[in-house]
């Protein structure tokens, strides 16, 4: 018979995201930031091949980054509001850790698996900062996909990534709950 946890399946059941633009100071010390990468980096992984890596943003960095977003984004004629909005994730933020999806050549391990296990990775990271009384948001946006950005101003190599951005806070005020799946319209049970 298994071993129920039952506070872990009412705070999986009952997680919520916080809006990035809520969060504010304080954020985690490096020491309160450790525990919650640890929690991450625990996600399933075929083959042990760690396929994923974080970078660690704090508020001088995200500024700087705010800068970059505006330049490159109306060098590339992106609409004013598209650029904004990801400049915003960068100059409201004051943490935020970048998890990068790292594949390795594994003739075992799918790149696709990799993948998710780095999507895994994010969402575990999420998690991890709500449940140390944090509030998380997990953004990404047309900036998470430029290559110029990611390897010039993050120095992600080539095969790499940006599979997330997690803002880490304190939280201001929690948003209203949100409509959620209809467990029983996206579930097929197979028997036989």
């Amino acid at each position: 018979m298994p071993t129920p946890n039952p506070a872990a399946l009412e705070f999986l059941l009952s997680r919520r995201s916080r809006p990035a633009k809520t969060l504010t100071l304080p954020v985690p010390t490096r020491a309160q930031l450790e525990p919650i990468l640890t929690a991450a980096a625990r996600t399933p992984d075929h083959g042990k091949l760690e396929p994923w890596r974080f970078i660690v943003l704090e508020k001088a960095a995200l500024d700087r980054l705010a800068g970059v977003v505006t330049r490159l984004g109306e060098t590339l004629g992106y609409a004013p509001d598209k650029v904004e909005k990801n400049t915003k994730q960068f100059s409201d933020g004051n943490l935020a850790v970048v998890v990068v999806a790292a594949p390795v050549d594994n003739e075992k391990v799918p790149h696709i698996e990799q993948i998710y296990s780095a999507g895994a990775v994010c969402l575990s990271l999420l998690n991890a900062a709500l449940a140390s009384g944090w509030g998380a948001n997990w953004l990404s946006g047309w900036i998470s996909h430029d290559r110029t950005f990611c390897e010039a101003e993050l120095g992600l190599a080539a095969h790499e990534q940006i599979a997330g951005i997690i803002h880490i806070g304190t939280e201001t005020s929690a948003p209203p709950e949100r409509p959620r799946p209809d467990v029983d319209a996206i579930t097929d049970w197979v028997s036989a």
